[in-house]
């Protein structure tokens, strides 16, 4: 079907549609197609202002397989270029390109992501930013192609008379800029760094939230400390999508009995219920005495929430940052494979603002991307957290735990650690310098910590196998806090929040890094 005519007149849909003349990648489905068109206004939306055809081409050979795709120009170029000043050999150049990067090792790599249009565009800002920043000619008018399947199929007898609908001169300034920085393009395409866009896969990373994840993700590809995170992510993550969320129980019929309950279904009734006389068992019925056989189910809704709180100060660089945000990730994503709610929050001088999950996305380009710059004041910034828990205990219901990975110096006084911990459980993991030891005066005021020493974050095999330990301690852990947290009443309804001390001894970690005690 052709593009309507009030459309193809129309310049906001003739000028990006039009461009597709010089395209040089044809894809077998139009849906392919409309992705493009996708990735092209959320280009624009991050201020890369590019043709459609460099966005549309580019893109489909780093997220299409190569048999979905036809290479070779749709139409005859040579006299539509003539027509607009352009110069067939600058044509050969871009065709050229575009065939260097479909036989590229990052354009097969990249493939084998299948990666969401979310990061394809931040790939193809990181790609085509330079380029777009030395076209000299702006479009000549605002794209605006709607996201419909007749705009894009069966183009090609269409696109000559498109492509003359309105000024090219933007067209003919984005080929020459990509014939001048053909080697840098091409650099550009080798360097991607592929080993975060597989982190994002395996822990659904939420690129789709916005403009503002996106430039996170574009701000870690750009950022060579990043890098040493996302290795030492995807070495311990293994470990932690290995295990399965534990099943509960549940009034649902499904799957075998768990248990007793004191809700469920008339089915679902306790046979010896059936021997209470007529009075007395309508009266167990509405006092909620009556017990019910419980399904075996995924958990409800998690009654607990994870702060995930960072350290990011100076005295966290280097190898003590890149444990602490690998082990945040693969924890993080430890709890969302149990049930868990989890938050992020990073602090040095103040602490900043929550970035929750959401829909079982990690904010993965928040944590790989954040830079703390103001100093250290611990005791202003748990004072803080205190408040903020003290209000929040108002209205959320959920059992707050606080995991806190920071320096072994991270000197907190004990009255405010105190009042932390009647709020929430807490467990620490403290990273030691060189030749350091942990001597802190609110260590028995945790639920649970580790320590990790110099020693062990040097060595890449040691630092893997210590995170692993702690992931294993933590889930433990977790298990503990779970089964404190749901202990029911004497009407079967479940505890409210924990007031003062844990209700059953909890073993804590010794200072040194060969495990608990």
């Amino acid at each position: 079907m052709p593009v309507p005519a009030e459309l193809a007149s129309t310049p906001s849909v003739a000028g990006p549609v039009g461009s597709l003349a010089l395209s040089v990648v044809c894809p077998r489905a139009p849906t392919l197609a409309l992705r493009a068109l996708r990735w092209h206004q959320d280009l624009q939306r991050l201020g890369v202002v590019l043709p459609l055809f460099v966005a549309h081409d580019v893109g489909l050979l780093l997220a299409c397989d190569n048999d979905q795709l036809d290479l070779g120009p749709r139409v005859p170029v040579e006299p539509l270029l003539a027509q607009v000043g352009g110069d067939a050999r600058e044509f050969a150049a871009y065709s050229k390109i575009i065939e260097e990067i479909a036989t590229s090792e990052a354009a097969r790599r990249s493939r084998m992501l299948r990666m969401g249009d979310d990061l394809v565009v931040v790939l193809l800002a990181r790609l085509l930013g330079t380029v777009a920043e030395r076209i000299a000619e702006p479009p000549s008018s605002q794209a605006s192609v709607p996201l419909d399947v007749q705009v894009v199929e069966r183009l090609e007898p269409q696109l000559p008379q498109l492509f003359q609908t309105v000024q090219r001169g933007c067209e003919v300034a984005t080929l020459r800029a990509l014939a001048e920085q053909r080697l840098l393009l091409l650099t550009l395409v080798d360097a991607l760094d592929l080993d975060t866009l597989a982190l994002f896969g395996l822990v659904g990373g939420d690129v789709s939230a916005g403009a503002m994840a996106q430039v996170d993700l574009l701000s870690v590809l750009g950022a060579p400390e990043a890098n040493d995170v996302v290795d030492f992510s995807l070495e311990i993550l293994p470990s932690v999508l290995e295990a399965k969320a534990r099943p509960g129980s549940s009034s649902h019929a499904a799957f075998g009995y768990a248990g007793l309950s004191r809700k469920g279904s008339i089915d679902s009734l306790v046979l010896t219920e059936l021997a209470w006389d007529e009075l007395e068992m309508m009266r167990r019925l509405i006092d909620d005495e009556v017990f019910y056989y419980s399904r075996e189910q995924a958990r409800d809704e998690a009654r607990r929430v994870h702060y995930v709180l960072i350290d990011a100060s100076a005295s966290m660089r280097g190898d003590r940052a890149t444990f602490a945000r690998g082990m945040a990730v693969a924890s993080a994503k430890q709890l969302l494979l149990a049930g868990e709610d989890v938050v992020f929050r990073f602090f040095d001088a103040r602490l900043y603002e929550p970035h929750a999950t959401r829909n079982g996305q990690l904010p993965v380009a928040h944590v790989l991307s954040f830079k703390g710059e103001r100093g250290r004041n611990p005791g202003k910034v748990f004072r803080e957290l205190v408040g903020q828990l003290e209000i929040s205990a108002l209205r959320d219901a959920r059992q707050p735990i606080v995991h806190l990975y920071t320096h072994a110096a991270l000197y907190i006084p004990r009255e405010t650690v105190a009042a932390l911990s009647r709020l929430a459980h807490v467990a620490a993991i403290f990273m030691l310098p060189s030749n350091g030891e942990l001597h802190l005066d609110y260590l028995d005021l945790l639920d649970a910590y580790w320590v990790v020493d110099h020693q062990a974050l040097s060595s890449r095999n040691t630092r893997a196998k210590e995170a692993r330990r702690i992931l294993g301690a933590l889930d433990g852990q977790t298990q503990a806090w779970r089964a404190d947290d749901v202990e029911t009443d004497v009407d079967g309804e479940p505890t409210s929040r924990r007031a003062g001390p844990p209700s059953r001894p909890i073993s804590r970690g010794p200072a040194s890094s060969r495990g608990l005690a």
